[in-house]
């Protein structure tokens, strides 16, 4: 019998939501067979870097000649000449061994690869309890200046504002629990 195809996970969150320690508690558990995708970008490799291991590493114009061929399942200019983006083929790579892809993106992003792969992909939505939770947690962490936190506050705030395009929201109040209400949406979907 051959192996059941995987699936794709779309996990995204403001800044400061806990969504990259959710997505890491998640991906100890073998029996959800999750594997992130490596992304391709155009910045040039840190040391230690390999292509095909952390990222794929492209020039600007082979990635925008990827962009106009439809390669992308989603990506992004985060500053100029800087892209990052997803290729289809390295989720159909993933997805081929049997293995679940996530997704740990921006709620844009997330919003259009859900919408290219419908009922093939679950999304989820990580909220913070509230604003005022998210800007503590922020200000907690104490990386960012009082302005940086600004502008992640502000930024939260419109990401929120895409929640409802989500398949669930998963507010993490409790880490723990969003860890296992997480876990518990993504086997319902895999199973």
């Amino acid at each position: 019998m051959a192996e059941k195809k995987g699936k794709l996970i779309i996990i995204s969150a403001p800044s400061g939501t806990g969504k990259s320690t959710i997505i890491g508690e998640l991906t100890k558990d073998e029996s959800l067979k999750l594997e992130f995708s490596i992304s391709a970008t155009t910045r040039q490799p840190r040391r230690g870097e390999q292509d095909g291991v952390n990222y794929y590493f492209m020039t600007v114009e082979q990635f925008k000649a990827a962009i106009a061929g439809g390669e992308f399942a989603e990506y992004e200019e985060v500053y100029p000449g800087r892209y990052y983006g997803t290729l289809k083929r390295e989720i159909e790579r993933i997805n081929g061994d049997g293995r679940n892809v996530i997704l740990d993106i921006d709620v844009k992003g997330g919003v259009n690869v859900k919408r290219m792969y419908g009922d093939e992909a679950l999304s989820i939505f990580i909220a913070p309890p509230s604003i005022a939770t998210l800007k503590a947690r922020l200000e907690g962490r104490a990386t960012d200046s009082a302005e940086e936190i600004a502008k992640r506050v502000a930024k939260a705030e419109f990401e929120l504002t895409f929640a409802d395009k989500f398949d669930h929201r998963v507010v993490n109040d409790d880490l723990a629990t969003a860890v296992e209400q997480t876990r518990s949406l993504i086997k319902q979907f895999i199973n």
